[in-house]
């Protein structure tokens, strides 16, 4: 697999395939815009559409969940 690929394969374009990937559902995109807009979310805009990360995405889950286990919310 090349860098190109790579990449391309850890992006989520728009907030229906961020929302599906964090929530599980495509009809949270509403949600995902309100984090976003809130800068709750790690994601970032590419012209209108916004972008997320699944390693940047998991990466902040792991770090959230281990912030409450240590009692820091």
């Amino acid at each position: 697999m090349t860098k190109e690929s790579s990449l391309a394969d850890d992006l989520l374009e728009g907030a229906a395939e961020i929302a599906q990937f964090i929530f599980g559902t495509a009809d949270e995109r509403r949600r995902v815009y309100h984090l976003a807009h809130i800068g709750q979310i790690p994601c970032f805009r590419m012209g209108g559409v916004l972008i997320g990360r699944k390693s940047t995405l998991l990466a902040w889950i792991s770090q959230r969940e281990q912030d409450a286990l240590a009692g820091h919310d």
